[in-house]
């Protein structure tokens, strides 16, 4: 899955300050943690993740120290600042308030569709057989042996309308 570039930008500062508020950590084991805990679905780079956490050090969030690694290599390793957790909690009110609106559009949606499922079920009990494509339309099956194709009809909440429009169609 590939991500928006400006939904990969929003959440870069809540994600970083988050993978710092479980542990003092360094770039490439943030990019990790972060492909971790996504999945797999994000996969940032060291371009990507290094302006933020210089952006961040800048603003006060995050502290950085270099260490010498086991393997005689230095890092350069980074840890959330008491600023830094203060903005993590407000981005996180930030993002479950988008997250509570979002969850509300996707039901909000989730009934329409249940509403136009009503709506063919009514079409059905008339014997008018309907298949959604996932699109606007409806494909319709020949609803007796009076109709000898198929015919596409656009979607309304009205399933009378629906079923007046088809046979419109199939007399054309």
């Amino acid at each position: 899955m590939e991500f928006n570039k400006d939904l990969i930008a929003a959440s870069s500062t809540p994600i970083v300050l988050a993978v710092l508020s479980e542990e003092d950590s360094y770039g490439y084991a943030i990019i990790k943690r972060v492909q971790e805990l996504s999945g797999g679905h994000m996969e940032w780079t060291d371009g990507m993740l290094y302006p933020v956490l210089h952006r961040l050090e800048r603003l006060g969030y995050i502290k950085a120290r270099w260490e010498e690694a086991e393997s005689g290599r230095r890092r350069k390793y980074y840890r959330i600042t008491s600023q830094g957790k203060a903005q993590l909690a407000e981005e996180r009110k930030q993002w479950q308030a988008v997250d509570a609106t979002m969850r509300g559009i996707w039901k909000s949606i989730s009934l329409s569709f249940e509403s136009i499922y009503q709506g063919l079920t009514a079409i059905l009990m008339q014997g008018v057989v309907a298949v959604p494509c996932f699109r606007t339309h409806l494909i319709l099956s020949p609803c007796n042996s009076c109709c000898s194709r198929w015919n596409s009809v656009k979607l309304h909440r009205e399933p009378q309308r629906v079923k007046n429009e088809f046979h419109r169609e199939r007399s054309n």
